[in-house]
């Protein structure tokens, strides 16, 4: 059973949406029974199919839940919806902060619910069966492993991080309310169960220290995450528990993300036939108000607005690649700080017909977008993992990205030396599938840009690199089979548990055991 608080096209707000149902699909091609528990959203009763009510769970962290089962559109996986209306409904797409960007007051309630109603699965619910496995998804879900042994549950934990930085750190007064007992509050110097984190009550902390096994979404990411520049001060407890860290690279649905047969394009294409390719290109210019010139490099920028992504250096750099470069254009999606969003819509009006901005999210422009660009830019402060590289080069657009967790994971630098066209056929054109640069200044974007820029300007060498792009495997087969390992593993140590040794003296709590209470047929 996979705990999120999204899973595409349910609820989705970024990558981690996208990589639970993506993933959740793959496994069930594996012949193995995969469900995903996620939170009662509106847009998630108005997705999934032949929704039906299961029962009720009483006295949850934030009240009374009702449990619905459902199936996902297009896939064959399960969906148990958490219904909470006056925690879940009511707010749109909107999954974590309001329409100012605020984090929403009862997020505590929210995601506790979340992880308490996992625990209570785990455990055993009439009318469910009982998962062997419970994968939990970031910090929204970062209490099931520590609720699950608080409820003896059998069934093992496996968590996953998906982003260091956010921890769903709150205050340790709550803690009642989750029946968390006090003793794993004390401060971590003293007691090395403790979920205390900075005097506050952390979800992540919780999920590092509980649970039976931890993984990142990529290699690197997961050796990043142990030294204090990437630890976001949680380098010491994983340090404690690197013995059960493992780092699987992300995969995407090759399905949804394929040029050959996607619809939200203009044309279809392949690594062997681009001439879909231009007509994309166009149809992007076109939408985006840019020249519509086949011959000019059109870099996309798709990504959150927001410190992490370098946003606000990217932003500096751009008048400065504008000027240097007279025919290059840009195709900005994305949203997020505000200060950067108002940036980007006086950049898009200094440069008219060179550089378009769309504030905000549509999943039919980010197809087009990967679709009809030739670069990607992609700089980043971290990525654990990324995946809108990995859609780019799936698309023969080349990523120019930051060297830094799945980033560099999955990107095969191109040779930092100028190459001429009778470099074609050197190994590491042949091989190589973007660009790589390291630093954070507005110089390293716009250095690392004219690389790319330098080679577009070589189309053999263009070609070579795209289909190199384009016939990277960036689907779930390889990481799925990995997780699959690992879910053996853990399944073979349960046998092998007689109790759970993290939580021994620590008392059971209430909720933990109670019943679920069935729904009479006729309600």
């Amino acid at each position: 059973m996979m705990v999120a608080a999204e899973a595409a096209p349910l609820a989705k707000s970024g990558g981690l949406g996208d990589m639970v149902s993506a993933f959740s699909s793959a496994l069930s091609l594996f012949d193995l029974d995969v469900s995903i528990l996620i939170p009662g959203y509106d847009c998630a009763f108005d997705a999934v199919v032949a929704p039906s009510p299961i029962g009720y769970l009483r006295g949850l962290p934030g009240g009374d839940a009702r449990l619905w089962r459902a199936a996902m559109p297009d896939a064959d996986v399960t969906v148990l919806l958490l219904q909470m209306n006056h925690l879940y409904a009511g707010r749109g797409n909107r999954l974590y902060q309001d329409e100012q960007g605020r984090e929403y007051l009862d997020n505590f309630a929210r995601f506790a619910s979340l992880s308490a109603a996992a625990a209570r699965i785990a455990t055993g619910v009439r009318g469910v069966k009982r998962p062997r496995i419970v994968h939990a998804h970031d910090w929204h879900s970062g209490l099931t492993p520590l609720l699950m042994k608080l409820a003896g549950a059998s069934a093992r934990s496996l968590f996953t991080i998906h982003n260091l930085a956010f921890q769903g750190n709150y205050p340790v007064g709550l803690a009642p309310y989750a029946g968390i007992p006090a003793e794993l509050l004390a401060p971590a110097l003293r007691e090395p169960r403790s979920i205390e984190f900075y005097d506050t009550l952390s979800f992540m902390k919780a999920a590092i220290v509980y649970a039976d096994a931890l993984s990142t979404v990529s290699e690197r990411y997961a050796r990043e995450i142990l030294t204090p520049h990437f630890g976001n001060r949680m380098e010491g407890v994983l340090g404690m528990n690197a013995h059960k860290l493992t780092g699987i690279v992300n995969g995407i649905d090759d399905a949804l993300w394929n040029p050959q047969t996607d619809p939200m394009i203009a044309q279809p294409y392949g690594p062997d036939d681009l001439a879909g390719k231009h007509a994309c290109k166009k149809a992007l210019q076109q939408s985006y108000g840019l020249h519509v010139d086949p011959f000019a490099p059109l870099v996309a920028i798709g990504s959150r607005l927001c410190s992490q992504k370098l946003a606000d250096v990217v932003c500096e750099a751009l008048p400065a690649a504008l000027a240097r470069w007279p025919r290059v254009q840009f195709a900005v999606l994305g949203q997020g700080d505000a200060a950067i969003e108002q940036n980007l819509r006086g950049l898009a009006a200094a440069w008219p017909g060179r550089l378009g901005a769309h504030i905000g999210y549509d999943e039919t422009r980010a197809h087009q977008l990967h679709a009809g660009a030739d670069i990607l830019l992609h700089a980043s402060r971290f990525e654990p993992c990324g995946l809108t590289q990995l859609y780019a080069m799936r698309y023969g657009t080349i990523p120019v990205a930051s060297r830094v967790g799945g980033l560099a994971d999955t990107i095969i630098d191109c040779p930092p030396r100028p190459l001429s066209d009778r470099d074609t056929q050197c190994a590491a054109v042949v091989d190589a599938t973007g660009y790589l640069f390291d630093g954070e200044s507005p110089a390293d974007v716009f250095h690392a840009l004219g690389r790319a820029l330098d080679a577009y300007g070589i189309p053999q060498q263009w070609r070579v690199i795209q289909r190199s792009a384009m016939r990277r495997d960036s689907s779930w087969s390889v990481p799925a089979q990995s997780y699959l390992d690992l879910y053996r593993t853990l399944a073979g140590a349960a046998r092998r548990r007689e109790s759970p040794p993290a939580c021994r003296g620590v008392p059971r709590v209430g909720w933990a055991r109670a019943p679920v209470q069935r729904i009479r047929r006729s309600a």
